[in-house]
Order: structure tokens, then sequence, then C-alpha cells
């Protein structure tokens, strides 16, 4: 829509007036006429002018945007910040032991197994396990650097991480080896009968079979038809050969033979069952080792 300023206003009146002065004259008052066009014309922009207020700011044609609200500011809470733990170096996860007595290294954990090796006094060794109560470890053997070995902590020190060493299992426990410990020992043989007058004897043969030798005895005779028991203890060995000689010995050596005479029975023994025991030891007064031999004969 248009909008007019009263100087506009009134150059148009003007306007028209002097048209009006151009126009023919009739028998009409020209002062009348040119009075009732203007106020025509007046009337006409009147009715399509609109009012201006000379205080009211005339927008300009190109458009002014305002922003009625800022954006929302968005306040970022940070999280937790989490500060990673420094990646140890192998060095950090290093078990060391030491000890304070020189101790054995074995193939295992415990005095059954063989010895391999030992961890002296001032030095060190790497460990790299345990057994499941922590008494032996498996370190590198000291002697051998190429093997391991189990070595006993009741002496040791351990630097770094032990509780994080593997938990071992021990190998299986050697079967023990015996060695047979040498024993003395010796074969007992019945020869017979002897007698001098009116006392008799039983006769037997022993061969020692053993590295020891035999310094003492005890010789129990039973005849088991009169249930007579005589017994012959002495220091050294008797052989009597009837009424005529007698042979001592005071020791039967290894692999020695050697005939031995009985205590003295006052009746004959002939074809009596006797029962034989014979215990000789290798020291003297029946102490030492003391081995035994029975033989029963008829003679």
């Amino acid at each position: 829509m248009f909008r007019y300023t009263k100087f506009q206003l009134f150059a148009i009146l003007l306007m028209i007036t002097s048209l009006a002065c151009g126009l023919p004259i009739n028998l009409q008052d020209s002062n009348a006429i040119s009075t009732s066009a203007a106020e025509t014309v007046i009337a006409g922009f009147t009715q399509s002018a609109i009012p201006v207020d000379p205080n009211e700011n005339v927008p300009t044609a190109t458009p002014t945007f305002t922003i009625t609200s800022e954006p929302p500011t968005i306040t970022l809470t940070p999280t937790e910040t989490l500060t990673p733990s420094p990646i140890p170096t192998s060095t950090s996860f290093v078990t060391l032991i030491s000890v304070s007595v020189p101790t054995n290294c074995r193939i295992g954990p415990g005095r059954v197994y063989p010895r391999q090796g030992a961890l002296l006094v001032g030095e060190t060794a790497e460990v790299f396990g345990r057994n499941p109560t922590n008494e032996y470890w498996y370190i590198r053997n000291p002697d051998k650097p190429n093997e391991f070995c189990w070595v006993w902590g009741e002496y040791a020190t351990l630097t770094g991480p032990f509780a994080l060493l593997p938990i071992f299992t021990p190998p299986p426990t050697p079967t023990p080896t015996f060695t047979a410990t040498p024993a003395p020992s010796f074969d007992l043989k019945a020869t017979g009968m002897d007698s001098c007058g009116s006392t008799w004897w039983a006769e037997v043969e022993v061969k020692n079979t053993s590295s020891f030798a035999f310094k003492s005895m005890e010789y129990t005779v039973l005849d088991t038809v009169t249930d007579i028991e005589k017994t012959l203890i002495t220091n050294g060995f008797t052989n009597k050969d009837s009424c005529s000689a007698t042979t001592i010995k005071d020791t039967i050596a290894s692999n020695d033979a050697f005939g031995i005479s009985s205590a003295l029975f006052d009746a004959t023994l002939q074809n009596h069952k006797l029962r034989v025991d014979v215990t000789l030891c290798t020291e003297l007064n029946q102490k030492g080792i003391c081995v035994s031999q029975r033989v029963n004969f008829t003679p």
C-alpha cells in the first residue's frame, strides 16, 4: 500500500489545479469547478492513503532477522580419567632366591629325590615355580644352567612376586633302590655222633657263607627221646675227635668250614632223634650280629 506525506498531497493538488485551468470554459463557475474537482481528488487520496506517524520508523526493504534465543550451551562433564598402570618389564616378574645355608637342589621336592646340584651362600637363582605347600622352589640349577631342580625353602629368602609363581606338580616319587646290606650267614649240616667212654655228643659242621667272621656261639641239642637238652655257650669253637684229639678255633672266617662238638651227654644218643640249634655271633660273648640255624637228625 502507498503512503503519502502532506508535501506529496499538496503537489498533486497543484497539478490538478493547473490542469483544470487549461480546460474549456463553460457556463459554470470555474472556481466552483476547480474547487469541486480538488475536493474530489483529495477525498479519493484521503480514502486510499494510510496515515503516517512522523515518529514511526519505516522499515527498510532489507529484512532484519533477530535471534530471539541463543542455542543451549552443552556442558560436558568429563568422565573419570583412568591412569593406566605401567606395563611391567620382564625383570619385574623375575623372582630370585638365595639361602643362608648351603642347600641341595634335587630333581624333586624332597630328600627321596636324587641330588642334582646345590645353591650356595652368596649365590642367587631364578625361581620358576613352587610346590603346593610352598616348601620347595623350582629353580634354574646353579651348577647346570640348562637344567632345573627343586630347592628346600627352609633357609631361603625370596625377592620378587613369588605369590604369582605357578604351582608345579612334583615328579613321581622314585622307587627306592635297596642295596642289600651284607649280613652274617652260614650253612649248618649234621655229621653224626661221637663218644669217649661213657660220654656222648652230637657233631655238626658249619660253613661261613658271609664276609663276616664268627667269634662266639650258642649250641643246643635236644634229645627228643629222653627229653634231655644240653646247651654249650662259648667264645671260640671246639671239635673233639673221640678220645684222641681236640681242635679249637677262635674264629670261623669267611668261607671257612669247621666241625663243632656239642655239650656232653651221659647216655648214648644212638638212634635218638635230635634237634640241634646253632647260633653264631660276630663278636665275643654272643654280641655283635648273631644268626641262627636248626637241623634235625638221627645219629
